[in-house]
């Protein structure tokens, strides 16, 4: 069983930064692909960025060049750098794991991202 516990959501102002984190526990192994989605209200879960085990990355066009995902498989982690944020980032973010080996999808409870002045 895979465990994912996300981190460092908060009110923000146009303009800063927040860095999310997502520690994953349980079965994990470095090759699973992770990413991080987001929901706003009354909208639909949409992906933000993808990680491979190799540590390609793929980002929405919304938040490229602003967002940046991580990991340390050494620590079972990864990560959401988030620059510039804008009103339409508030939304709850959440950590997402495919495992490759039983074809499962694992998520995080979420952490709430609110940009505001």
């Amino acid at each position: 069983q895979v465990q994912l516990v996300e981190s460092g959501g908060g009110l923000v102002q146009p303009g800063g930064s927040l860095r999310l984190s997502c520690a994953a526990s349980g079965s994990i192994f470095s090759i699973n692909p992770m990413a991080w989605f987001r929901q706003a209200p009354g909208k639909e879960r949409e992906l933000v960025a993808r990680i491979t085990g190799g540590g390609s990355t793929n980002y929405a066009d919304s938040v490229k060049g602003r967002f940046t995902i991580s990991r340390d498989n050494a620590k079972n982690m990864v990560y959401l750098q988030m620059n510039n944020l804008k009103p339409e980032d508030t939304a709850v973010y959440y950590c997402n794991l495919f495992s490759v080996t039983i074809r499962t999808t694992y998520w995080g409870r979420g952490t709430q991202v609110t940009v505001s002045s």
